[in-house]
């Protein structure tokens, strides 16, 4: 069995819940962009070359208005900001990986970036090429899902006003999954305090910079205060359950 190969197989079942969602949600975007008038070869050259996710959702919007390069600029700089950190915490991770960093690079989404960070490949698996396969593997899952519904979109026989909604409702759902997933609600509750204030402040046309960059410049005050409150909130959580279990055990 050759190197790639043996890579392939041990990183293929780690992306199969990934196959399904991105499946699924890249259906959605083709369909999404196919009812905007644009034919089946833009999401998917777009999933090959963008490969965003949500700023693919976006872009949509930014390529049926007014050619504005610098707001399209910032808009993308703030919606996938957050690959900044990912990139620093991927730097041991991709070290030595060669000629395949350039592509792991460009090819880092949330998902690729959680199966790297929790799995290692077995033994006997060259990393870089896992790391190439599991990041090809999610790609090509995006792109085929992309595709498919940009194609099967023109032959959809209901009205498809309202597929719009569906980025919106995808926002929705990642953030009620992080608020249910986290205990600290201080970073969901400051993005809903400053966009609120910039959408009265800016409109709704124009709220969406302004509030992505209070968001950030105040996470980023607020980091070191919320990370502490967060590992003072873990201990007593901590201490409460030894103490449950002691006195469990003396019952």
């Amino acid at each position: 069995m050759t190197e790639k190969r043996k890579a392939f197989k041990a990183a293929f079942p780690h992306t199969i819940p990934i196959f399904a969602g991105f499946l699924f949600l890249g259906i959605a975007y083709g369909i999404f962009m196919q009812s905007k008038g644009f034919s089946f070869l833009w999401p998917m050259l777009m999933s090959m070359t963008i490969f965003a996710g949500s700023m693919e959702f976006v872009t949509v919007s930014l390529l049926a208005s007014a050619f504005n390069p610098i707001y399209a600029y910032f808009l993308t700089l703030m919606v996938n900001a957050r690959h900044l950190f990912y990139g620093i915490s991927m730097l041991d991770v991709f070290r030595g990986t060669g000629k395949k960093k350039p592509y792991l690079i460009f090819g880092m989404c949330d998902e690729s970036f959680s199966i790297l960070c929790s799995t290692k490949p077995p033994q006997g698996v060259d990393k870089g090429w896992f790391c190439f396969f599991v990041t090809l593997l999610n790609q090509c899952y995006w792109v085929l899902g992309a595709t498919i519904g940009g194609l099967v979109g023109g032959l959809i026989p209901f009205e498809l006003k309202g597929i719009d909604f569906v980025m919106t409702a995808l926002f929705v759902v990642i953030f009620l999954e992080q608020w249910l997933s986290q205990k600290n609600h201080w970073p969901a509750l400051i993005g809903l305090g400053v966009s609120a204030l910039c959408l009265v402040i800016f409109r709704a046309d124009q709220f969406i910079l302004p509030a992505m960059a209070g968001i950030l410049i105040l996470l980023t005050l607020f980091r070191r205060p919320m990370e502490r409150r967060t590992m003072d909130e873990a201990e007593v959580q901590s201490t409460d359950e030894s103490e449950k279990e002691e006195a469990d055990q003396w019952k």
